[in-house]
């Protein structure tokens, strides 16, 4: 995006400093503190407490995923579009990024492309190792169930996306039809890793390898996806590795400085104003029903303000994890919760937003591009909402 277009998507940014996001959050985090009353000592333990949290953890999802995508990235694989729409979940989901997801995917994804940009987003918001994986961890909760239910939950949300991206691609850009002649592997090359990964979660659920360290760790969501993206790197030439695992390295520690900035400011913020005070805990159904809708209504405000889905991820989840906790929430109607309120919405603060523009969109104006992008991720967020209240009305997910 242009300096012209970043400054007329956002006025105020004009009269700010043009700092990175974790920059802004260290300050932020600071001011706050200062203003709270916090002194100087309780300001640093709380920074210092707040920063470490599950970053251990973060950095064994992200190196893995983003070497993964990195591998997958140099695949170029060439297959009929159709695969590329079934492929687009699954590869936005295992290189922890749509933005890469689409990029990798769209060359071969000819008329189909808003089909692959919003399964790409579907996908890294609902399935592992992305959104549920990564919110979760933030949390510090555990659901068994979070695979199952992400997967379920895709359908739907994935078939309004389609379904979306159908109505609005009577305007195409001019290169579409020429976009299903790249070179590369197959369509087996992107799949595998996933397989792999499925597989593996599949045998740790069935079996229970608790006795054997290496096989219990290799069937669980960090070891899995360790494998998958170990797969994915057999696939790239041995030359190529290097560049992958450096690549891996680099998107980690940026990331890993901005969670961490972001859990600190979760931290600091707890101890400046008690915010369980302003979502109490309920009683029934009808109390979990409308946590969830305020946890939904909190996740989406973070999104419209940070525009990137990692960021608005590692924002809202340190400042939801106690609200969760008051209100006794299931652990993964929480969870599910908040990756469907990061769906709202693909606006021009989203990188996501000029990938899929300057390409599948390109023949649209400004305003036809906003409406396609922003309503359907939109109505992706709304669906999985109706969804989740549902089941947990029914007492399906608990």
């Amino acid at each position: 995006m242009s300096q012209a277009a970043s400054v007329h998507a956002h006025p105020v940014r004009a009269f700010l400093p043009n700092w990175p996001l974790a920059i802004w959050m260290v300050v932020i985090t600071l001011v706050l503190g200062l203003v709270g009353g916090l002194g100087a000592p309780d300001l640093v333990r709380a920074y210092n407490m707040g920063f470490g949290r599950a970053l251990g953890e973060f950095a064994l999802i992200l190196l893995p995923s983003f070497a993964l995508a990195a591998a997958l990235s140099r695949s170029h694989a060439s297959a009929p579009e159709g695969i590329a729409t079934l492929a687009a979940p699954f590869a936005g989901a295992g290189m922890i990024c749509p933005d890469t997801a689409y990029a990798a995917l769209s060359p071969v994804a000819g008329r189909r492309g808003l089909d692959v940009a919003f399964g790409a987003y579907a996908g890294f918001k609902l399935l592992f190792p992305a959104g549920p994986l990564i919110v979760a961890t933030a949390l510090g909760v555990a659901s068994d169930s979070l695979m199952a239910y992400g997967l379920a939950l895709l359908i739907p949300v994935w078939a309004v996306g389609v379904f979306w991206g159908r109505l609005r691609s009577d305007v195409r850009s001019e290169n579409a039809a020429a976009r299903t002649s790249a070179p590369g592997g197959g369509v087996a090359t992107i799949f595998a890793p996933f397989c792999l990964m499925a597989l593996l979660l599949g045998i740790g659920w069935a079996v229970d390898f608790s006795g054997v360290a290496l096989a219990d760790f290799l069937t669980q969501p960090k070891g899995a996806l360790l494998s998958a993206a170990v797969l994915a790197l057999i696939q790239v030439p041995q030359g190529e590795r290097r560049d992958c695992l450096d690549t891996a390295v680099r998107r980690t520690g940026s990331l890993l400085l901005i969670l961490g900035a972001a859990s600190a400011f979760g931290a600091v913020l707890m101890q400046v104003v008690p915010l369980e005070g302003f979502m109490t805990a309920q009683a029934g159904t009808a109390g979990i029903i409308s946590g969830i809708g305020g946890l939904f209504l909190l996740t989406a405000l973070f999104k419209l303000v940070q525009g990137s889905s990692m960021a608005t991820f590692a924002a809202v989840t340190p400042v939801a994890a106690p609200l969760v906790a008051a209100m006794d929430l299931p652990a993964a109607a929480a969870v599910l919760a908040i990756c469907a309120g990061s769906f709202v919405a693909i606006l021009p603060n989203d990188s996501f937003y000029w990938l899929v523009r300057k390409d599948v969109l390109a023949a649209n104006s400004e305003a036809r591009s906003m409406t396609t992008l922003a309503v359907g991720a939109s109505l992706q967020a709304l669906t999985a909402l109706v969804v989740i209240l549902i089941a947990v009305a029914l007492g399906i997910v608990t």
